[in-house]
């Protein structure tokens, strides 16, 4: 497919940071393939990510910017994109959130991976400001590592403790097990290849056109989101194949502002996390949804421990309780308000 031809639509759905859509926006207008239909869809209640957009426009010149400040009712990530879709120009339409700082090619990168796969639906791009790798031809694994083909990244102590305890996920980065908890794609190196998974990342990815008038984003995830992205993929993932491209690539820096509070935060990922589970895997064997429970008690467990740690202290021990107390429901309620 000739994807020269092709239009770009660029979505970014923003709240309450001014300053990291400027930042974005500079890097969007640099690209070797500038989007030619880029949609700011704003749910802040002031005026402050206009004016940067507004200020913006003046130069724009590689197609159209465009900037909508949605209705109260239509705010929260899932709305927003929805809404960003209905309004969106291009044959291929890209998401990157408002914190993300693309490469210098990313989106060149992103339309030769739809190019090059023809059964694509979706393509996601790379994050490089996280965990660093490195090439060990040959090496043996350590235990405090975790390897992929020739290459090593270090492995946080929650996946050597869950590693120790039979919990580890055997299924490859980017797809979910069974008991649910399973490897990112963060966890496929950075050797140029393009790596077929069932789920991208929501800050980095890109749809066909025919693709997002199948789906949409659901409605069950209200305001910040959190899990969106992989339930959208997992059902997306049954009209076509998703790719995650390791040379399209960006960094991620999870800006503050607009987040939920530490306690909500917690409690969102599990009650997010069951119900994007339970949609992967209506009826799971026994022994995987007690590994599903041992999983997500234990990481809870975890980000109490980390109340020791000075960058953390205070911040994680009220995450933790979110995390316990969003099991406490699921207990209580007997899964009905997740499933």
């Amino acid at each position: 497919m000739d994807m020269a031809n092709r239009k770009l639509s660029l979505i970014v759905c923003t709240y309450r940071r001014p300053a990291q859509v400027r930042l974005l926006l500079h890097a969007v207008r640099d690209q070797s393939r500038v989007p030619e239909d880029c949609l700011i869809v704003d749910g802040s209640p002031d005026d402050e990510t206009r004016s940067v957009v507004a200020e913006l426009q003046n130069g724009w010149v590689a197609g159209d910017l465009r900037y909508y400040q949605v209705p109260p009712e239509e705010r929260g990530l899932t709305r927003q994109r929805n809404y960003g879709i209905a309004r969106a120009r291009g044959d291929i339409v890209a998401f990157l959130d408002d914190d993300t700082i693309p490469e210098g090619v990313y989106f060149e990168e992103i339309m030769d991976c739809f190019a090059r796969h023809p059964d694509a639906a979706g393509v996601g791009g790379y994050v490089t400001n996280e965990i660093p790798w490195r090439k060990l031809p040959g090496a043996r694994r350590s235990f405090s590592s975790f390897r992929f083909g020739d290459w090593e990244r270090r492995e946080d102590y929650r996946w050597r403790f869950r590693r120790l305890l039979g919990l580890d996920s055997s299924s490859p980065p980017g797809w979910m097990p069974p008991s649910g908890h399973g490897r990112p794609i963060s966890f496929l190196p950075p050797d140029g290849r393009d790596y077929p998974v069932e789920s991208l990342m929501g800050c980095a990815m890109a749809w066909r056109r025919e693709t997002l008038r199948l789906h949409a984003f659901s409605s069950y995830f209200e305001g910040y989101g959190l899990y969106e992205d992989l339930e959208f993929c997992l059902r997306a993932s049954q009209s076509g194949k998703l790719y995650v491209r390791t040379r399209a690539t960006l960094a991620h820096y999870h800006a503050a502002p607009g987040r939920p509070s530490d306690f909500r935060y917690g409690e969102m990922i599990v009650r997010n996390g069951w119900f994007v589970w339970r949609r992967r895997w209506p009826d799971p064997p026994l022994l995987s949804r007690a590994c599903w429970w041992a999983t997500t008690l234990l990481l809870s467990v975890c980000r109490l421990a980390d109340i020791a740690r000075r960058d953390t202290r205070g911040r994680a021990q009220i995450e933790a309780m979110g995390r316990l107390w969003g099991l406490a429901k699921l207990v209580c309620n007997g899964h009905q308000s997740s499933t």
